[in-house]
């Protein structure tokens, strides 16, 4: 949003906000008395119901309004990042799918001279269809390694650090042998605690999926192994850039992956740590 800011001041844009606090029905209300309202020329929305906000996407469309789509997809493919909407400026999003084929890209990396590796997955949301698209895409990326196996699995919540403390903590009474745990940054924050208190730091191959300060930090002095970057500023910029050529030439943009520019593609290591900024979690 502060990306956002910067780009409409310089360029005379008003932003109001709203904030359906993960209420789905909250957000449709919002998001039709802004279409109803007539008074603005553009929408970008951060989708809580993907596929329930496409009719009214088309509604703004039909009204004249420019829709610039950030950070979650509005349709049922989550392998693309490109508009699943005819008439949507912009979709600025890293795909679900493509995280979890970069998260298992970065797990090959970690099993390699491992056999056989030993893999804990840790949702986010155990079911909904971002946390199935992610898994699908790392399950299909590491498909033809037969020397990795994912031994067991857990929830973290997005939340912070303790729905990771409580999944590793499960995790060491089943097994205290795995090699690599796999999940969003908030959970490998609270695995690293687990581990650190186990006296286990560096036995346990932590990647993360965030590009947050901490794992930026954990992956620099060798507390974690990787992590797929995240970058809400960049999103917010490329958005509000799109949305700004949309008004202002009637270009559409399509599909932006934030990641595609990004060093490695998006995938940290210690080896490219140093080429990366932490754009949240500070």
């Amino acid at each position: 949003m502060a990306e956002m800011q910067k780009i409409a001041d310089a360029n005379g844009i008003k932003i109001t906000e709203f904030d359906a606090q993960f209420d789905p029905g909250l957000q449709t209300s919002q998001f039709q008395d802004a279409i109803a309202s007539g008074k603005y020329d553009g929408i970008v929305l951060v989708s809580i119901n993907g596929p329930g906000a496409i009719p009214d996407v088309e509604l703004a469309i039909s009204e004249g309004i420019e829709v610039v789509i950030l950070n979650q997809v509005v349709g049922t493919d989550l392998k693309t990042s490109d508009p699943q909407v005819e008439g949507v400026a912009a979709s600025v999003m890293a795909a679900p799918y493509r995280s979890g084929v970069r998260f298992g890209e970065l797990t090959i990396q970690a099993c390699e001279g491992i056999n056989p590796c030993e893999v804990v997955f840790i949702y986010g949301i155990k079911g909904i269809p971002l946390d199935d698209a992610i898994r699908l895409g790392f399950d299909d990326t590491i498909a033809g390694h037969a020397s990795i196996a994912v031994v067991a699995e857990g929830e973290g919540k997005y939340l912070g650090p303790d729905g990771g403390i409580a999944a590793t903590q499960d995790m060491l009474q089943i097994n205290d042998s795995f090699h690599v745990m796999v999940g969003a940054d908030q959970s490998m924050q609270g695995a690293a605690i687990v581990l650190a208190d186990e006296g286990m730091t560096g036995q346990v191959k932590l990647i993360g999926l965030g590009g947050s300060e901490a794992a930026l930090a954990g992956i620099a002095d060798g507390s974690w192994f990787g992590g797929v970057f995240g970058a809400p500023a960049d999103e917010g910029k490329f958005a509000m850039e799109a949305m700004l050529d949309a008004l202002a030439n009637k270009n559409h943009q399509g599909g932006i992956d934030p990641l595609a520019s990004a060093p490695g593609g998006g995938l940290i290591t210690a080896e490219n740590v140093g080429e990366f900024t932490a754009q949240w979690g500070g």
